[in-house]
């Protein structure tokens, strides 16, 4: 599949809020056309600096634009991380089997809606390490052709200064989902022997809903990252997330094809 549609379906793919946040491909593409099919331009010369000075522009916002959207998601997500923490803590102390106020009934249902809560928050992280991604690959590409069509020499400086990015370093996202994940293996252990049978099939009956769409993600990056020797060295590296059975549940039982 070529990149331009890999993008919109992760578009489509992706959550509501989030679908004006990712990579312009379509309007930079056609801008790559346009000034490769301008009549040549002297490299070195002032026209052909001032033609790659607004494609540099261009690309610099857009990834002004990943960054901030990126920045605002993570902080949001230490917090949550931070309640969700918080919110374990008092139903224990307080409806646990060693807790204030024992309860078994209030006990089940708080901690059942802390598990629907935990797999939302694990699915928007999974989500915002895919905007990564997908954003990088992009900016890759797109300088792959500019390069190649216009003789320029951009994409290695260019990708160096990518790498340095907020929104290209999610180590501490990928941190969070791996603590989300022992969570969820420690305190709902029936998750595995279930396999997530009731999660699941809200996977296949919401087509829009958070599961379906961590799914897709995880495919993608998948397919993204799977180290393919037609890749080159500006390709992101196999994907390195955590294979729990929690992981595997989704893939296993996805309505979504791997293309």
């Amino acid at each position: 599949m070529k990149f331009g549609k890999r993008l919109k379906q992760q578009i489509q793919e992706t959550l509501p809020g989030w679908r004006d946040k990712f990579l312009s491909y379509k309007d930079l593409k056609k801008l790559v056309r346009l000034i490769s099919s301008a009549p040549p331009l002297l490299n070195g010369s002032t026209e052909y600096e001032k033609t790659e000075a607004g494609f540099v522009y261009l690309l610099n916002n857009e990834i002004e634009k990943f960054n901030a959207f990126f920045m605002e998601q993570e902080e949001d997500f230490i917090i949550r991380h931070k309640e969700l923490q918080q919110r374990i803590n008092r139903v224990m102390e307080e409806w646990g089997p060693n807790g204030t106020q024992p309860s078994d009934t209030d006990y089940k249902d708080e901690m059942a809606r802390i598990r629907k809560d935990i797999v939302d928050f694990h699915g928007e992280m999974v989500l915002i390490i895919n905007y990564s991604n997908i954003n990088f690959t992009g900016l890759a590409k797109i300088l792959k052709k500019y390069d190649k069509q216009t003789g320029g020499l951009l994409r290695s400086p260019f990708i160096q200064k990518v790498l340095q990015q907020p929104f290209f370093t999610t180590d501490l996202i990928s941190k969070l989902v791996r603590e989300c994940e022992s969570t969820i293996d420690a305190l709902f252990p029936e998750t595995k022997q279930e396999g997530l049978r009731g999660q699941t099939e809200m996977i296949t009956v919401a087509g829009e809903g958070i599961f379906r769409n961590t799914v897709a993600a995880l495919l993608t990056m998948k397919e993204i990252r799977r180290g393919s020797s037609t890749y080159g060295q500006f390709s992101l590296p196999p994907l390195n997330l955590p294979e729990t059975d929690f992981i595997q549940s989704f893939q296993l039982n996805s309505p979504i094809p791997i293309i």
